[in-house]
């Protein structure tokens, strides 16, 4: 166990390195200057020129990228050109919605998908499944941020039932700001349930013809406990995987979803920082996009050993 632990942290490692080099690259050699842009058009190139060394960007790639895994090591993810503040800073007064955010919206699409594609294996064939398979495939061709513009016209501007953005003032409850995280979180929540249903439908039927739930229905068990408790449990493992998976795509998709429905979240900044060449905030938040999916998927494994005990071996 200890070794398949150790295993991981090495993968975590390695792919978080891959992970810095390319997105210093791709940073680096998108078009812009965001000294310029910050200049404004009026600014000399003299003025441009300034500013340029004093931002540290009229150096060589290489000694650019020296520095800024030096930083790394250190905790620094550098300062925001625009914001005037640290990275770090930047993105913790933004990481609250996003947290919450992708939180309901993975708590809405499992509440939705788990049971429907528990049922829809269990009924194989019936009307229910084929509504269900249909619904799912459905959903999952729909734009989140379509989908929220769609809600937003329906329950917030006719029916008035919630905010249609923004996400309540620096005094607001709780309460408050969760209403205004209803309608996005739905919006995330019900396109990505899909994926959840026809996962949990596909891994269902391939353990309900299994002996052991043959044996455990002819020792009298009800349909329940067979379903839940032997069915579902064995189950579980590639159903936890896409869950996985669906949680850190809910992290980067919500970038999408922030900038419609105004939400003062990571990706709302993302989406600034990227019209301003923002370099440090926009490497910073790839990269805590990246360490949250690798995190997840390292709890996912973990997970898999608690649940299953041959994958200790």
């Amino acid at each position: 166990m200890l070794r398949t632990i150790l295993h991981r942290l090495l993968g975590m490692i390695i792919v978080m390195a891959l992970v810095v080099t390319i997105v210093f690259i791709i940073v680096r050699v998108t078009p812009g200057d965001p000294a310029a842009m910050m200049l404004g058009p009026d600014a000399s190139e003299a003025d441009i020129a300034a500013l340029r060394t004093k931002l540290g960007l009229d150096g060589p790639i290489i000694t650019q990228f020296a520095y800024y895994v030096l930083g790394l090591v250190q905790g620094d993810f550098g300062q925001s050109i625009f914001l005037n503040q640290p990275v770090t800073q930047a993105l913790a007064a933004r990481a609250e919605p996003t947290f919450f955010l992708t939180l309901f919206s993975l708590l809405i699409a499992s509440i939705i998908a788990l049971p429907v594609g528990i049922l829809s294996a269990y009924w194989r064939g019936s009307l229910f499944d084929q509504a269900a398979t249909t619904l799912a495939m459905f959903a999952a061709s729909v734009p989140s941020f379509w989908l929220g513009l769609v809600l937003m016209q329906i329950f917030a501007v006719k029916l008035g039932w919630f905010d249609t953005s923004g996400y309540g003032g620096p005094g607001a409850s709780f309460g408050e700001r969760l209403n205004h995280l209803v309608l996005p979180a739905v919006a995330l929540g019900v396109v990505s349930s899909a994926l959840i249903t026809r996962f949990t439908r596909a891994s269902m039927l391939d353990v309900l013809s299994d002996d052991y739930v043959r044996t455990a229905r002819s020792k009298g068990m009800s349909e329940w406990r067979v379903v839940i408790r032997h069915a579902f449990k064995n189950a579980l493992i590639p159903i936890l995987t896409v869950i996985g998976l669906t949680a850190a795509l809910l992290i980067s998709g919500a970038v999408v979803t922030e900038t419609v429905f105004g939400v003062p979240g990571i990706g709302n900044l993302v989406v600034s920082a990227v019209l301003r060449r923002d370099y440090p905030v926009i490497q910073g938040a790839l990269l805590v996009i990246a360490g949250l999916y690798v995190l997840v998927n390292f709890g996912i494994d973990m997970l898999y050993l608690l649940i299953d005990p041959r994958v200790r071996y």
